[in-house]
């Protein structure tokens, strides 16, 4: 890592802006002789060096409306979300909040997050546009034809690799469009055991989901594991959701993979120690990695595929709660966060792309800079693909069918479940929490 510890601001970046402003009817715009001081509070689930970037990034919205001063609420990343839970109940959210789609799907249905639509529709701001947000980005933020929230940054999800264990073991690098196939012959070649003890395994943590099961099943042509991706009327096992079950169920027992039991406190260390062949997971372990300064060349592909390029991605966003106190400066805050502040954070710390495409440039092109442009060519593949494929429920009742996966889906895998009977009744009870949950 050569500049992550920095936290600057680009002056032509900010000069550019100004120049922007300049001659522009601003339909939301005050002068500071006319507005009372203004502090619009955020809170994420970023760490402090973060927050100060995503600040450092406000910086020119302040300049340009002197009465309007943004202000993090520190927040241990481990604990955000019992501290958001709290703070709901309490009736005390600050004006921006990070969350995932499935609290912004819960609680917009409750009626208890701004709608920004009047604002998204009418934005008097020239740096949004609705419209040049990543496809399918958006949708999942809307709830029953209402804006509850925004997208701010996209999560895409794949596998580490180790290009000096690969090229050892003869193996032709991952990249997009690689199979399954090709994955678990991977695996099984990469694994090294002394006597029956796994002293390599050829994957840690891997992709194994019912959702990576359901997205090996529509990549295969079948039907995928939800009927939708937000509010899903039905889940289906189709016959190669089984099948792909059953793979991972053999891989496991081999040895070719890390067993639902494994635990490891810091994983990309592990990675990055060099031992490693394959370590599943999503784009924003990269930084980490980086940091570790691993004394080997890596990569990063997507998930593999059967036939159809289908891909998993998850879009976490920014909301606020319905009572705040002065929605025309929260929205020229969270308009502006969601533009150009996080296309120049995310080009200091590249950890997502943001929803927002046209100021996705710097954060690919810091990762090809760094050297990482595998990373970067497949968050690119990922964002593209024709079919996209969810990482998690987007309902009122995702905790129920959460617990029922909970329930069953490691002693599937672990094989003292059977394969397919233990994965029809699963889904059998899944579909009976959405039947009843259902109006």
């Amino acid at each position: 890592m050569k500049h992550y510890s920095k936290i600057t601001l680009g002056a032509a970046s900010a000069a550019m802006l100004m120049v922007g402003y300049a001659g522009t009817a601003m339909a939301h715009s005050r002068s500071a002789a006319a507005h009372k001081p203004v502090t619009v509070t955020l809170m994420t689930w970023q760490s402090a060096h973060t927050n100060q970037l995503i600040l450092n990034a406000l910086k020119p919205l302040e300049k340009r409306y002197p009465w309007i001063h943004v202000k993090n609420i520190p927040t241990p990343s481990s604990d955000y979300y019992t501290k958001l839970d709290t703070m709901f109940t309490a009736h005390d959210l600050p004006d921006l909040f990070w969350l995932g789609n499935e609290h912004e799907q819960d609680w917009g249905a409750q009626r208890a997050l701004y709608d920004w639509t009047k604002f998204i529709d009418h934005p008097g701001v020239p740096w949004f546009n609705v419209k040049n947000f990543a496809p399918d980005a958006v949708q999942n933020w809307l709830v029953n034809g209402q804006f509850d929230g925004l997208p701010t940054m996209m999560n895409t999800y794949g596998y580490y690799y180790n290009v000096s264990l690969f090229k050892a073991a003869h193996l032709p690098l991952p990249k997009p469009g690689w199979t399954y196939a090709q994955f678990f012959h991977d695996i099984q070649v990469l694994t090294k055991k002394k006597g029956n003890t796994v002293t390599q395994y050829g994957a840690i943590t891997p992709e194994n989901t019912p959702w990576y099961m359901g997205q090996y099943s529509a990549s295969a042509g079948a039907a995928p594991f939800e009927n939708r991706i937000v509010n899903p009327t039905k889940v289906t096992a189709s016959s190669q959701f089984i099948a792909a079950t059953a793979d991972f169920v053999r891989a496991i027992k081999k040895g070719w993979m890390t067993p639902p039991t494994y635990t490891v406190s810091n994983s990309t260390a592990v990675f990055a120690s060099g031992s490693v062949p394959l370590m599943a997971g999503g784009q924003w372990l990269a930084v980490s990695i980086m940091q570790d300064h691993p004394h080997f060349k890596w990569g990063w592909a997507p998930a593999p595929i059967v036939k159809k390029d289908v891909e998993m991605y998850d879009a976490v966003g920014i909301a606020s709660p319905s009572y705040i106190a002065d929605p025309q400066a929260v929205w020229l805050v969270l308009s502006y966060l969601d533009t150009k502040g996080l296309g120049v954070m995310l080009g200091e710390h590249p950890v997502a792309s943001p929803a927002y495409v046209p100021d996705a440039g710097p954060y690919f092109a810091t990762l090809t800079k760094e050297g990482e442009a595998s990373v970067a060519q497949s968050v690119s593949y990922e964002l593209h693909a024709p079919q996209k494929a969810p990482v998690k429920f987007l309902s009122t009742w995702a905790g129920q069918a959460d617990n029922i996966i909970t329930a069953d889906w490691n002693n599937i895998l672990s094989g003292s479940t059977p394969t397919a009977s233990g994965v029809r009744h699963m889904i059998q009870q899944i579909n009976q929490v959405i039947k009843t949950a259902l109006p």
